[in-house]
Formats: C-alpha cells, structure tokens, sequence
C-alpha cells in the first residue's frame, strides 16, 4: 500500500515568505547569517525525525498487523485440521466396528468397489492382523506385508487404548512427511489383541487450506505431531517420503497453547517470517501459519522509502534556502517583527496516498479548556471520505463533521491525543451515514498547538478476518449456518434456556426421496433443489428461531419456547405441510417431502450431543413407519433402532455367509397342468432361526441398498442351479428371477445378466425377468433402454404384481414386456363376485391383445382354475399346485411334467375373443 510520505513545498512557501519580510528591514544584522543556517539544520533535523519516527510507528503498526492476521489464519488452519482429523477418526472407528461385527471378513476391495475411499482423503485403507500382516487393504499391493516393526503396531499391541492414533509412516523426525498415519487397535471377542486398522491419508489433504492470495507468495502452513515427531509442510506431500523440513526444529517456538511471533532466524532457508500457531483442543496436533516478513512488512518499507526520498529533498531545498537566505541577509536590512516564530507545516500524506491527512486546531472555552477542534488542512482523500470537496472541510468543526456520527467520544479521543501527544484506534463506521468507509485506522499526533490526523482505510484488512470467520460456520451451497456453527451455538442456547428455567426444542429434518432427486436428476438439481429446502425452511419459522444445515440433506431447527414441545409440534406441521408444495427446479416440478424427529431440552438430554442423537432416532423411526411425518423422541425408539442395526448387520452377515438358497414354486399349463416355469423365490436359512421369512428382511434389504447384493446373489445361484440341472440331463424349463426397482434403477441389470449366463454357460431363454409396476415409473427413455439391452439377450421380461401399481395402457405397449403376472388379490375374487370375473377377463383380454402371456398368481382352489381355464388364462401358479420348494424335490416334477389330475384338465378352448386396441 502507497503511503504518505513528507511534503517539503509548505516549508518553501513559508520561509519564501519569511525572507520578503527579512527585506523590509530598517538596518542589517549579522544575526540573520548564522539564524538561517541553524534554523535549516533544525528543520533538516525536524525532517529526518520524523521521517524516522513514523517509518518506526509504520513498522511496528505492520508487525502488529501481520500477528492479528496470522493469528486468525492459524485459528482457522486449526478448525480444518481439526474437522479433517475428526473425519479420520470416524472412518477408522467404522472401520473397527465393522471388523469385529463382521468377526474379520470385512473385504476392503468390496468396499472400494462400492464406492468409497475413493476421496482424495485416502492413499490407503488396511487391516492389519495380531501378527502385523497386511489382510485386506483398498491398495492390493499392500496385502501380506508386515508392519511387525512398526512403532504403531507396538504401540498398539502393548496398549489396550482403543483410541486413534496419529503417527507416520517411517520414524524419521526433523523432516516433512508425505503422508499420514490413522491407526486404531482392534480386539478380539475376549478384548485381546486383534490387530490394528491403519488409514493412510496424503499429506497435501491436511495443506490445502494454504491460499496464496490469503497467506502471501512466500507464505506457508504446516501440522505438527507431538509423540510421533509428524510434521506436514505444503510441498512435502510431492514426495515418495520424507523431505528436508522448511520450518523450524525448535518446537519450543509453538509449546503455548496458541501464539504469535516474529521468527527472524529460525527458518532453514534464512528468510524472517511472522510464526502463528494453534493447538488443536481434540487431537495433539498444532496448525502453524507462517507469513512472510518481507511481504507484511512491504508497505512499511515502501512509506520509509518514500520518506527518506523526500526528506533528501527538504534536506537540499533547506541548505539551498538556508544559503540564499544568509547571501539576502548581507544586502538587506532586518526588520523587527512581531512575529519571531516560525509556523511548521507540511502534509503526512499526498494527494494521491490512500490515507486521509487533516490538521486539526484545538477550540478553547472562556476556562481555557478544550470545547471543540477545527479542521485547518486536509488532503483530497480525507475529504473524499466525507463525501466532501477539500475547500468545505477547511474551517469545518469536529463537532459538526463527526458529532453526528460518534458523538462526543470522538471528541474525547482528540483530547486524549492532545493530552497524551498520541493517540490511536479502529473505528466501525456507520452502514447509513455518508462515510464512504466501513472499518478505519486512526493516528493522531500532536504537532505543536495541533493535531496530525491520519485516517486510514482497512475495510479489506477486516473484511477478510470476517470472511475467514465466516467460511468457518456458513455452509456454502444454502448460505445457512453449518454444523461447526451449531456445536458452538447450542451449549450457549442450553445455557441460557437453563438460566431462564426454559426449554428448547431441537428439530431434526431430513429430505424425503432426495437420493432419488440426485439419481434421477443430477446434483445439480440436488444443490438447487437443497437452497429451495432452506429458503422454505426459513419463510416458516419466526425472526429468532435458527435453521441449520447439518451435513447433506440434513436440516435442524432450534427453537426457543416456553412451551416448547406444543410449539414443536405446530413448526413440524407447518414444515411438512410446506413441503407437500412440489418445487419447481428449473423447468421441472420436483416432489420431496420431510421426516421430522424432534427432541426437548431438558427431557430428552441436556447436552447438545444428546439432544441430536435423539432428534436423529426420532427422524429415522417416523422415516421407517411412513415418510412424511414428525415425531417426538421416545425411549424405546433407542432399542427398536438398536434392534434394527443388529438385524441389519445380521442380514450382512448372511449374504457374506452365504445363508441363502433358492425355492422354485412351478408354473404349469392353465389347460393341460405341463410344467411351463418356475419362478426363484429368495429363503433366508438362519443357523438359530431357522427359516426367516421374506417379509422381515426384503424391506430391510430395500431400504439399506442390500437389496442390490441380494439381486446379484439371486442371478448368479439361479444360473448355477439350471446348469446343475442340465449336468443331470433333465428337461430344462425356464426359471424367472426378481429384480428390485432399486436394482433396475442402476442401470447394470443386464450386464449382470449377461455375465452370469456366460459364467455358466446358460442359454439366455432359460432366463427370465420379473419386474415390478414400480420399476417401471422413473425416466421412459431409461426404461426402455434397460429392457431394450434385456431383452437383446434373448430373456423374456414379466409385469409381475401386475394391478397393484399404476401401469397404463400405452406405458405396456411402449415398454413390450412379453408376460403379464396378475396379483394374488384379483386371483382370490375369481368366484366370490360377478365383478372379480369381469375384471379378470378384461386383464386377459387387453394382455392378449398386446401379444403378452397371461400368468395367474395364487391360485389355491379348483373352482378358481376352472374360471381361469374359462377365460384362457395361459398359465397358473399356486399353492393349489405346488408351494416353494427347495431345489432338490424339483427334479420329480420336472420328470413327470404333467402335474393336473385328471379331473383338472381342461377341454379344448374355444376360439378366443379379439380385440382391437385403439392405434395399434
């Protein structure tokens, strides 16, 4: 920054004026040849002081500067290093848990190829056993490696902490690292030793919050590790290992908790920088901010630069003038004078400098004691920041100009400078007053009977520490606070809810069917569609009420109550009914509800953990019973959704176990009873519970996602039974599969498909497909496109539950499905109503007349498959037949074939209705 240097043309003006009143003198005087002289070398020595004087002030005013800004630069160095931790620390205790709950089959490839640790965050992910042998790790190459002589593998074998722990990946000290170590002991069932889950992170994810345009070209930041000697400095993470260290090695610079110091030679490359560092509350780690010396102190050295340039040219004017004057004083005769002293001026600041000069002259009372100043002088800039023009801020009072403003405390502060010969201090100015400034420095100086007032603006100076304070608890996609703002606002509100005697209600909120949003339409309709959820969020709640987003599609309300559970529960209906309103996301109307789960301080916990632990449990039980929904923490939530976690894991567990097997219940001729098909039915066989029905685990299954692995499993165990059928040289029927929505949603159904029949040999018109009505009410030009590549296989695709959705007419003729399976509910009217046969025979009749096969689902009496054979259903399935059964009794009905007794076949049919549908 530019700063104002010293004038030297206001002493020419003046002592110019001094020598025409010398030459008015009545005699000569020897005096005046020594008075100039001496009066030139005391204004040269005047100059230089305070040329001096303020490069000094301007030095140490930089120095402060620098130490506020690296102080507020390792705060927030320390807040992301802290969070950043804080995310290793949770994955390795994932990790851990799900080791031991998986009793060591957990395989991290699996994991990886699922999806995650695919962040920038992870280098690797591994396990390692009581032996310090690799077992499974995201890195393949690193399986079967010893880390026996690690010092993490000893630490963690003779301790039985199961903290995290922080280290590195070789012992080398006094050196920047690479990389990071997160280790955490594993244990056995008896609490023994079991090995150790080892994260390994890159070093450059802990330095990325170092920005050049914020810290300086020459600055830098860096993490240092207590015990385990880790050090992470930018550019060392370029590296395969350690590398020469860049900051200091004398850690007793940063032993405080927090600090900032000038570090002149502590630096290996000899450059002197401002050192700021942070103690991490959480981790025993400490962020430290270095800034550039050079660079803080710039403008300091640009102001003394100036000023000595200038007072090089007083010093020459002076000596030049001082001369002149002593040559005058021989010719001419020397006047008495009233007036003796001479009147030192000059300007702090040029016309073009940023800063605003004025000088300002005390205003006595009839007691002699100050009343008021008047502004004698003043740049250009300081009239600017008065929206003034120069001329009318001269002769301006104090009082007038910024009375209005600060009142008398401004007037103060130039007393005190007066008194003192010094003053200084940073101001805010008013938003709605004419100021053309937000945030500005004083000085005031004393100056003979004056005051030297430099204004100066260090609105950008503020601006940044605020953005820096900002980004640490505004979330920025939505702009509302985030979830560090809320841990450290919540304590505060409970404090004072506490102190009142009141209570606070916390709402935690989550977007139903956003997954779907992101899926179907991209994130960039999610982000949008997640700042609409926060502004409706908003325009329902009061002025004092916050709305905070917590991570994702997670929202929480706080609200201050006197009653605050009634007051809750009216904010949660006026929530969920807001979100009935579809949003309207560029040019589509998008649907997405809100679960709501809702807890009370001081009821349901006193503490902010525990109230958004509970409001959590609250969210996901309504969310589990029927989205859309509030609900108020109970309890007996905790257990329910402690027992469905370990039903859950206990569902993992089985298809890692593999636990199941496949049913086949047949389909046969509706006339002739011939074995046509048979459809694969999923069993659950639990070691204790035996036989789990597929109603407890499927709609666990679809909700987790797990529903996708058990899709697979069915695929592949369907293709190995048909081949193992045909090594028996059976005669093969075709065998009809599930498939989830969730799994048709993917896109990869057919890919599956086509690898599975290649794996074992299958032809694909032993295959065939049944989907859901569900299925197949996302994106049409998706569907066909899956069914498309489906059926280019050579696999016949089925409607199954066909009436239970809402399939129309030209959805069946667009999408070609070859089968139509009509629902169970429709098969049990079939002779109990007149309607239940008219609506049965109208199924059949515009299934035939698309070119689909007519499949009749739970048929379980005569009467009802004498009705079906009338009304030429094409095939039956039921119990009525044959119920589910295991793949070892198939191989008797596919030998006898026929499976009606006689009595149940039909005659021949008659000649079959035609239909003609419209268009077709």
């Amino acid at each position: 920054m530019h700063r104002p240097a010293l004038v030297p043309g206001d002493f020419q003006a003046m002592l110019t004026m001094s020598l025409f009143q010398v030459q008015g003198a009545s005699r000569p005087s020897r005096l005046f040849m020594l008075l100039w002289p001496l009066a030139a070398a005391v204004l040269i020595a005047l100059v230089w002081w305070m040329a001096v004087s303020s490069a000094g002030a301007e030095r140490g005013q930089a120095l402060r500067s620098a130490l506020k800004e690296a102080d507020a630069a390792a705060q927030a160095y320390e807040q992301y290093l802290t969070r950043s931790v804080a995310q290793m620390d949770q994955v390795s205790l994932q990790l851990r848990q799900s080791w031991e709950q998986s009793h060591g089959r957990l395989d991290l490839q699996d994991l990886t190829r699922a999806g995650m640790f695919l962040d920038s965050a992870f280098l690797a992910v591994s396990i390692v056993d009581r032996l310090g042998v690799v077992l499974t790790s995201t890195r393949a190459g690193d399986i079967g490696k010893s880390y026996a002589g690690a010092d993490f593998f000893a630490f963690h074998r003779n301790n039985n902490s199961s903290s995290l722990t922080i280290g590195t990946p070789n012992g080398a000290r006094d050196a920047a690292h690479a990389a990071v170590l997160f280790t955490r002991r594993l244990e056995t069932a008896d609490d023994e030793f079991g090995g150790v889950v080892v994260v390994t992170a890159p070093a450059r994810y802990f330095t990325s919050f170092y920005m050049p345009s914020a810290l300086g070209r020459d600055g830098m930041v860096a993490t240092m590790g207590g015990e385990s000697g880790l050090r992470i400095e930018q550019g060392a993470a370029a590296a395969d290992g350690p590398v020469a260290s860049v900051f200091p090695h004398d850690a007793s610079l940063w032993s405080a908790p927090s600090g900032a110091v000038l570090a002149a030679g502590a630096f290996p490359d000899g450059r002197a920088r401002v050192l700021a560092w942070r103690r991490s509350p959480v981790y025993p780690l400490v962020a430290l901010v270095a800034l550039s010396q050079d660079e803080a102190m710039a403008g300091a050295e640009l102001y003394w630069s100036d000023s000595r340039n200038h007072a090089l040219l007083a010093t020459v004017c002076l000596a030049l003038m001082a001369v002149l004057a002593a040559v005058f004083s021989r010719r001419a005769a020397l006047r008495q004078s009233a007036e003796e002293d001479l009147r030192i001026a000059y300007r702090t600041a040029t016309e073009n400098a940023n800063d605003g000069f004025y000088m300002a002259l005390p205003l006595r009372g009839a007691a002699g004691d100050i009343a008021d100043f008047e502004i004698v002088d003043c740049n250009e800039r300081g009239a600017y920041f008065y929206g003034r023009a120069r001329r009318a801020m001269i002769g301006t009072r104090l009082s007038t100009l910024d009375g209005g403003i600060f009142g008398e405390s401004l007037v103060d502060s130039y007393r005190a400078a007066m008194q003192n010969g010094f003053h200084e201090e940073e101001r805010e100015m008013p938003a709605n007053h004419r100021l053309k400034i937000q945030w500005a420095h004083r000085r005031l100086v004393r100056v003979g009977n004056g005051l030297a007032v430099t204004l100066r603006d260090i609105s950008e100076r503020k601006a940044h520490v605020e953005e820096l304070q900002r980004l640490a608890n505004e979330d920025l996609l939505t702009g509302l606070p985030n979830r560090h703002w809320l841990m450290g606002e919540l304590p505060g509100a409970l404090a004072q809810a506490r102190a009142g005697g009141g209570e606070l209600a916390l709402l935690f909120i989550d977007l139903d069917e956003f997954k779907y949003v992101n899926d179907v339409h991209g994130h960039a309709a999610g982000d949008l569609l997640l700042k609409a959820a926060g502004e409706r969020l908003c325009s329902q709640l009061r002025p004092g009420d916050k709305v905070v987003r917590f991570g994702g599609d997670e929202f929480i309300v706080l609200l201050a109550a006197a009653c605050a559970r009634e007051h809750a529960e009216r904010v949660a209906e006026r929530i969920v009914s807001a979100f009935g309103t579809p949003f309207l996301i560029g040019d589509e109307l998008l649907e997405v509800g809100t679960s709501i789960g809702i807890s009370i301080y001081p009821r349901d916990g006193t503490d902010a953990a525990a109230l958004i632990k509970q409001g959590d449990i609250a969210m996901y039980a309504g969310k589990t019973e029927g989205k859309g929904q509030y609900r108020f923490f109970e309890p007996s939530l905790s257990r329910t959704l402690q027992a469905r976690v370990q039903f859950k894991h206990s569902l993992v567990e089985a298809i890692e176990r593999d636990q199941f097997e496949l049913y086949y219940q047949p389909r046969v001729d509706a006339r002739s009873g011939e074995l046509c098909s048979m459809e694969a039915l999923l069993r659950w066989i639990h070691p204790e519970r035996g036989m789990v029905s597929p109603l407890e685990f499927i709609p666990l299954a679809e909700s987790s996602g797990l529903i996708v692995r058990l899709g697979a499993l069915v695929m592949d165990k369907a293709c190995a039974q048909i081949a193992a059928w045909r090594a028996q040289g059976l005669a093969l029927v075709p065998v009809s599969i599930n498939v989830s929505p969730k799994q048709f949603v993917r896109g990869e159904v057919h890919r599956q498909l086509a690898d599975c029949l290649r794996r074992h040999a299958v032809s694909p018109s032993l295959l065939e497909v049944e989907i859901t009505e569900s299925a197949m009410l996302g994106e049409q030009s998706d569907i066909l496109a899956e069914l498309a590549a489906i059926r280019a296989l050579g696999i016949k695709l089925h409607v199954d539950d066909f009436g239970t959705g809402y399939s129309s007419l030209s959805q069946l003729q667009k999408l070609k499905m070859d089968v139509l399976k009509v629902d169970r509910a429709f098969t049990a009217e079939l002779g109990r109503s007149r309607e239940g046969r008219v609506f049965f025979q109208a199924i059949v009749s515009m299934a035939h007349a698309l070119g689909m096969g007519v499949v009749a689902e739970g048929v379980e009496t005569p009467e009802q498959l004498r009705i079906l054979q009338e009304l030429d259903c094409n095939e039956v399935q039921g119990y009525l037949l044959a119920r589910p059964l295991p793949a070892a009794e198939l191989p008797a009905l596919m030998v006898r074939r026929f499976l009606f007794p006689p009595n149940m076949v039909a005659a021949a049919p008659a000649a079959p209705v035609q239909l003609k549908l419209v268009g077709s």
